[in-house]
């Protein structure tokens, strides 16, 4: 590296600093700082062909979002960000006089088993090698198990979300074995397999988004990144307003941090922290709808 490289790269990143509106000082210290952060960034997971809701960022969570949901120092940026996570997604509830139950394809529980694609790839692993269905007497007495009231004709649970493109998920908690399998065999027969239902559909408020895009930088930190002094230095010794919030559930997930835009040296600390590898969450969850 010639002697040269370093007064070459700050006299970049002043420029690129100037040219974002960073014109104070101290705006683009914190800039070229965070700029030159080496923290584990990763991507944001895709959601993959997973009969498993969980498996995917729980997106829904920001509708009710509890207010004790974001962390950070300062109560008042934690509840201006809260309102805006909160308009991000919307719901709409329909009732069904008649659903298809060979249309379900995953489960929208907590406990269902993961890394299966399809109700039949379950219904044929060992979780569910105690089920047998031969009969439309032994897939009555099947079906029956995770849905007792269904020769009665109970509605069912369901839910949609348009980041899980069309699938459509059972929201039961129990026998979901039973559940999987007997589906896989009334598609496999050709079943006709009808009852009410009530459906929610989630899905991601484009004017929700816009507004968080206005006034937040959404970024993706990984876990290392709230023990590393250079940022947490960066965070907390320039006093920003900032809002933490974990959505994401699997192990080793990384959170999602809020800087507000009005705030020169926040933002600052925003447009240092893309440039060096920060994921965009907000580009993330517009992806999602569009694949």
């Amino acid at each position: 590296m010639s002697l040269s490289e370093p007064s070459t790269l700050s006299t970049r990143l002043t420029a690129l600093a100037q040219r974002l509106g960073l014109i104070g000082r101290g705006s683009r210290q914190i800039f070229s700082r965070a700029s030159t952060l080496h923290l584990p960034f990763k991507a944001l997971p895709t959601p993959g062909d997973s009969i498993c809701w969980h498996e995917t960022p729980q997106l829904q969570r920001l509708l009710n979002l509890p207010r004790g949901a974001l962390s950070g120092p300062v109560q008042e940026d934690k509840a201006q960000a809260h309102s805006a996570l909160t308009q991000v997604v919307e719901a709409q509830t329909q009732q069904l006089q008649s659903f298809d139950l060979r249309m379900i394809d995953g489960f929208a529980c907590s406990t269902a088993t993961p890394g299966y694609a399809s109700f039949e790839d379950y219904a044929a692993s060992e979780h569910c090698k105690q089920i047998r269905i031969i009969s439309y007497k032994d897939f009555l007495k099947t079906i029956s198990l995770p849905l007792p009231r269904f020769l009665a004709g109970d509605s069912i649970e369901l839910r949609q979300a348009n980041w899980r493109g069309t699938r459509t998920f059972w929201a039961g908690e129990q026998q979901g074995e039973a559940f999987a399998s007997a589906i896989a065999y009334a598609r496999m027969r050709g079943l006709e397999v009808l009852l009410p239902a009530n459906l929610v559909r989630y899905s991601l408020n484009t004017a929700g988004l816009d507004n968080l895009q206005r006034r937040y930088h959404v970024l993706s930190m990984p876990g290392e990144a709230w023990s590393d002094p250079s940022f947490m230095g960066l965070l907390l010794d320039n006093g920003l307003p900032y809002a933490r919030l974990s959505l994401l559930k699997t192990t080793g997930s990384p959170e999602f941090l809020l800087l507000p835009k009005e705030h020169l040296e926040a933002t600052a600390l925003g447009e240092g922290l893309r440039l060096a590898g920060a994921p965009d969450v907000l580009t993330y969850l517009r992806q999602l709808v569009m694949e």
